[in-house]
């Protein structure tokens, strides 16, 4: 995902590197990055709000260490299909003098919520350092615009690589252990980590994603028609009910409303939330009108029922058969729900 503020050029390129399948990094050029920090001292971590796994971290008492600084946010889903590596990295390498340092800079409102950001980390097992950036310090310190993004700093306090997005595991993992060797560790083990992701963290099926990261709210909302969901052209989508239209998000006033959206992906998951925290809304969704059987995605059942608790990304549809385009529809059965942003994969 980009930063806060999205230019066409960044939004062009962001759709299309989410339809290849590439990194940004493969693209950097492409992307005409402002700034790049390679080989420049790395910034501190000053403006942190809170630190959660770890005592207040300083460049200065790691100095002698390999860093890595993750970027996250934690209804990213790019970001989540990383975790999986970045926390194996941690965990292999911590011996040899890696710390992994995870700075949260939340995209949305709710993800600057100290609690929320608690949860994610004890549930998506982020047992690693992790810096709360609510306020953007450690961002802007770093020149950084996307989620995830990734930054290596040697021994010494210098960045010496950085990728942007997904992919390049091995390309990152071979960095890591040529800069520990550097450092002066023995015997690092050069044998690849191998991972076994689940659910959100099962990597995208990019030979057949054609949808993009889609913002419903009115700041960033994009491809809205006024148009009977059958009628819908792929990446259209629409609203039915009593619907207002606020900056991050759209909220139901009443029952029974719904989002269609015409897909192409493996994937349909959905970033949305209660208004009222510690309330419970249900919903149901449907593909080509039907429940989605084996094609559920982990927070619905086979019916196509669920229930937004809490404001988090929502896994509804991950089909198992061909892809194809597809019309998706949700429907919800109670008031009071927010829905922010879809994301494909």
């Amino acid at each position: 995902m980009s930063g806060t503020e999205h230019t066409e050029l960044q939004r062009y390129t962001k759709a299309l590197l989410w339809l290849a399948g590439m990194s940004l990094f493969a693209v950097s050029v492409a992307c005409a990055k402002e700034a790049n920090m390679l080989n420049q001292r790395a910034p501190s971590f000053a403006g942190t709000v809170e630190w959660l796994n770890s005592k207040p971290l300083t460049l200065a008492e790691l100095h002698g260490k390999v860093v890595l600084v993750d970027f996250w946010t934690y209804t990213c889903v790019n970001w989540r299909r990383t975790l999986p590596y970045v926390r194996a990295w941690a965990q292999k390498y911590k011996q040899d003098g890696l710390v992994v340092i995870g700075v949260h800079t939340p995209e949305f409102s709710f993800e600057r919520d100290l609690a929320n950001v608690v949860r994610a980390t004890k549930e998506m097992d982020v047992a690693y350092p992790v810096a709360v950036d609510s306020n953007f310090a450690i961002w802007r310190a770093f020149g950084n615009e996307y989620w995830p993004a990734l930054y290596l700093i040697d021994a010494k306090g210098n960045v010496r690589a950085e990728h942007f997005g997904e992919g390049d595991y091995q390309k990152t993992e071979r960095t890591i252990q040529e800069l520990l060797a550097e450092a002066g560790a023995r015997d690092v083990d050069r044998n690849l980590v191998s991972v076994d992701p689940r659910g959100r963290e099962v990597a995208a099926d990019w030979d057949n994603v054609r949808s993009t990261e889609t913002y419903i709210g009115a700041e960033r909302g994009e491809r809205r028609v006024d148009a009977e969901p059958n009628r819908l052209r792929l990446n259209e989508w629409t609203l039915l009910g009593d619907w207002s239209l606020g900056k991050e998000a759209a909220v139901l006033n009443r029952a029974d409303g719904r989002v269609a959206y015409r897909f192409h992906a493996r994937d349909v998951n959905l970033v949305m939330g209660p208004v009222k925290l510690g309330s419970a809304r249900r919903f149901r969704v449907l593909v080509d009108g039907k429940p989605p059987g084996a094609d559920r995605g982990g927070d619905v059942d086979a019916n196509g029922y669920g229930t937004v608790s809490r404001q988090d990304t929502y896994q509804l549809i991950r089909q198992r058969k061909a892809i194809v385009d597809r019309l998706f529809e949700i429907e919800f059965l109670d008031p009071g729900v927010e829905a922010f942003d879809f994301t494909f994969g």
